[in-house]
């Protein structure tokens, strides 16, 4: 591993109340995100001028909809080819999420006391006993649960005949982990920029800043963090096949009487997150709508009630909806575009965002550093959905 150069951060923050901003950056991130705010942190460590470019406000951006489970294990088996980065990514927090109270004063309220997925009946049963022979086999921590281990532990638990335990797994909070990557990024210098990404400017087969709808900035390296509008933007030497997946969500309160626990199902999962229960969620192709619909919060509150008939009497606090950047593949893509030097992508992590955001951070950076990429990402390069002469 090469020792990264450092640079003199001797430059001005941007902000969104008319401050001046730099005409020239050393790295600009697109998107504010989870993702793109974990590369412009980690960049930044580096010394770097890094600029987030990000037009705010609430679009149904997927951070905001996210469960924030870590849920690296929980439907793996021999066909996950990205099972070791998810794990990795998962154990990151750890380091992570005591670095951000340190140098921010945030909790992100990273726990992980793991999570259950419940078996409904017998041939769901099969199907997981199946990943936990398979997982243990691997030498990963996993555990099969029979019907009277399950109803022990989670006595409110609906239909169940057993369940996999993932004890190593758990959850965050989406928010409080944004806030803090962005409160740690800008303590380290970098800047944010309130505007809309347009295009990716280049200049003889190398990446030379992006136009916004505000102004134009200037940067030698760009990294495409724009989740479910990273497509949109013009200028990529190919098409990215990420488009949006809308996720509906709502969350009641969490009964006294319940332990809180994280429990899913192929269909729905429940959540404790402080004193509300999270409920999720719905996957819908249906472009860039984010609202939230009646038939969607059904449909959640329905398949949720037969994990737990204890919510039946639960009222709704509240329901939103977010996009999902979804790829054919349902993997990201992370690193080098081959075609154009300086451009790197973050994006399509679909429902594993906040899962990886933080380890995707780290190895953008090491990429750009200039380091070996690691085995474990080279099947989530850009290049494995064609060339950009047979994609353009």
């Amino acid at each position: 591993m090469r020792v990264r150069q450092q640079y003199a951060p001797t430059f001005q923050i941007v902000s969104s109340d008319g401050t001046p901003v730099p005409s020239s950056w050393d790295v600009i991130v697109i998107g504010g995100g989870a993702v793109g705010a974990s590369c412009a942190r980690e960049i930044a460590m580096t010394g770097r001028r890094v600029l987030i470019v990000e037009p705010g406000g609430d679009a149904g951006q997927a951070w905001r909809a996210a469960g924030g489970m870590l849920a690296s294990q929980i439907e793996a088996d021999a066909t996950n080819s990205i099972l070791e980065l998810a794990i990795s990514a998962r154990n990151y927090y750890a380091l992570l999420a005591q670095a951000l109270r340190e140098t921010t004063g945030i909790d992100i309220a990273l726990w992980q006391e793991g999570i259950a997925r419940v078996a409904g009946d017998e041939a769901d049963a099969q199907g997981l006993q199946a990943k936990v022979a398979w997982q243990q086999k691997q030498g990963y921590t996993c555990e099969w649960l029979d019907e009277s281990e399950t109803r022990a532990r989670w006595r409110w638990l609906g239909s169940a005949v057993g369940a996999l335990w993932a004890s190593q797994d758990g959850a965050l909070d989406p928010l409080r982990l944004v806030e803090a990557l962005l409160a740690d990024a800008r303590r380290l210098g970098a800047g944010v920029a309130t505007d809309r990404a347009i295009r990716i400017e280049q200049n003889e087969g190398r990446a030379t800043g992006v136009g916004c709808e505000a102004d134009q900035y200037s940067a030698g390296n760009v990294v495409v963090a724009a989740g479910a509008w990273s497509s949109q933007i013009q200028g990529l030497p190919r098409p990215i096949p990420v488009k949006p997946v809308r996720g509906q969500m709502a969350a009641v309160g969490w009964p006294e009487e319940m332990d809180r626990a994280i429990v899913y199902h192929r269909d729905s999962y429940i959540l404790a997150r402080g004193s509300e229960a999270i409920l999720g969620s719905t996957m819908e192709d249906v472009g860039y709508r984010a609202d939230v619909t009646p038939e969607g919060v059904a449909s959640i509150v329905s398949a949720t009630l037969r994990l737990c008939p204890g919510l039946m009497r639960a009222k709704i606090r509240r329901s939103w909806a977010g996009l999902r950047p979804v790829t054919p593949d349902g993997l990201p893509i992370i690193g080098p575009d081959p075609d154009l030097r300086g451009l790197w992508y973050a994006t399509g992590h679909g429902r594993n965002g906040i899962l990886l955001a933080g380890l995707t951070g780290r190895l953008i950076t090491g990429l750009i550093d200039g380091e070996d990429p690691p085995g474990l990402i080279r099947q989530v390069g850009v290049e494995r959905f064609g060339s950009a002469a047979e994609t353009g």
